[in-house]
């Protein structure tokens, strides 16, 4: 194991009801507030209203901000970090899953800033103080409520960029399962997929003897594949959507990867897809990550998708390493069908027409230092595979 700092200070307040102590966390950070959401769901699911009688109770005063994207807009950050301004707010409150509270992150940056918020993405700067975020989860999936990353897009220049820092870390996070109990089926099997992701991004590492990070990556894939059908077949199975939403907290909260250098494989690439295609996030790792792994697969890294097989599926660990590994990446890709997902970029309407230009895109040095390292061609190829 390397050396590490590990720290985390978000606040979570988890289980059913937990919104009663949004305002008064509130209350001890803020005074007026930017609400952040996308749709109309949270209208629909008591998640606006439960939020309103929290502010309304403790005397905060809020701005809203509606009509974030599924993959959040850069304008759409720019808009709220105007708000802030105009109208003096010192906090930012995301109702809504990893879009939204991606979009606060960047508002809540963007607010103590004076360039312009695409800044962070870019790499031209790094956000060093941000206003207090607060989040309401509605979606069980990216981890966003748990960690300091954001992820945005400009779809002029399509570009999907991740920017991280301290600052952008939620002081407080609500997580109520019974939140996600109304989702369509199709965005509980994306966000399964998408925790799955996370933890293969940091389970494939090449340092192998982080056992306790590990163990606990094996554990929240057994836990997506054993609550994740659960929870499409009887949509308020609470426990089903608990042990999900925890699952998506912790699987990139950045436990998973201390002690280990964690270069991201699957994700660089699948932001490509959403940057030219703006399909939904998870349904691009569905059908990339088994492409991925089949692609990677050799002499060098059949045991660690054998150990991933036997430990994780349950194969038989008598048989040899190589068909261990071949069916546990069978078994991948026969779980996300299960679920629903495409398999195949042309279910998403994608054809060959740009994998050049997004396995450039997709090419950084972060692919020097991946479970297996991987060149534009070889990136190239795996979009290929997934045609």
């Amino acid at each position: 194991m390397k050396n590490f700092t590990y720290s985390i200070s978000t606040v979570v307040h988890f289980g059913k009801g937990q919104i009663s102590k949004l305002g008064r966390e509130i209350a001890s950070r803020a005074s007026r507030v930017l609400v952040v959401y996308g749709g109309g769901s949270i209208k629909r699911n008591g998640v606006y209203d439960g939020a309103v009688a929290q502010l309304k109770e403790h005397g905060i005063e809020w701005v809203e901000l509606g009509g974030v994207e599924p993959n959040p807009r850069i304008t759409t950050v720019r808009k709220g970090v105007e708000l802030c301004r105009e109208n003096g707010l010192d906090g930012v409150l995301a109702l809504g899953g990893g879009s939204v509270i991606d979009c606060s992150k960047a508002i809540a940056a963007g607010a103590c800033y004076d360039g312009d918020p695409w800044d962070f993405p870019a790499g031209k700067a790094v956000p060093q103080k941000a206003l207090p975020i607060f989040t309401v989860l509605t979606m069980a999936a990216t981890g966003s409520e748990m960690d300091n990353i954001a992820v945005i897009s400009d779809m002029d220049t399509n570009e999907k960029l991740a920017f991280g820092a301290p600052a952008c870390l939620p002081s407080v996070s609500i997580l109520d399962p019974t939140y996600t109990c109304s989702l369509p089926a199709s965005q509980t099997a994306a966000g399964t997929a998408d925790i799955m992701s996370h933890t293969f991004e940091n389970y494939f590492s090449p340092v192998e003897t982080s056992y306790l990070a590990d163990s606990m990556a094996e554990a929240i894939l057994k836990a997506c594949i054993h609550y994740g059908p659960k929870a499409l077949a009887t949509p308020d199975d609470y426990e089903a959507r608990a042990n999900l939403m925890w699952c998506a907290s912790w699987a990139i909260n950045g436990f998973l990867e201390m002690g280990k250098p964690v270069a991201w494989s699957v994700h660089a690439i699948e932001h490509e897809l959403s940057a030219f295609y703006d399909i939904t996030h998870g349904v691009g790792l569905a059908i990339l990550t088994p492409n991925w792994m089949r692609y990677v697969l050799n002499d060098q890294t059949e045991h660690r998708f054998a150990a991933y097989g036997v430990n994780v599926w349950g194969l038989d660990p008598q048989l040899p390493q190589r068909k261990l590994a071949e069916a546990a990446i069978d078994k991948t890709r026969e779980f996300f069908n299960s679920l629903g997902l495409p398999a195949t970029l042309r279910e998403v309407g994608i054809d060959e027409e740009k994998l050049p230009l997004m396995a450039k895109k997709a090419r950084t040095g972060s692919f020097d230092r991946t479970f297996v390292p991987l060149s534009e061609e070889d990136i190239l190829n795996i979009l290929k595979m997934s045609l």
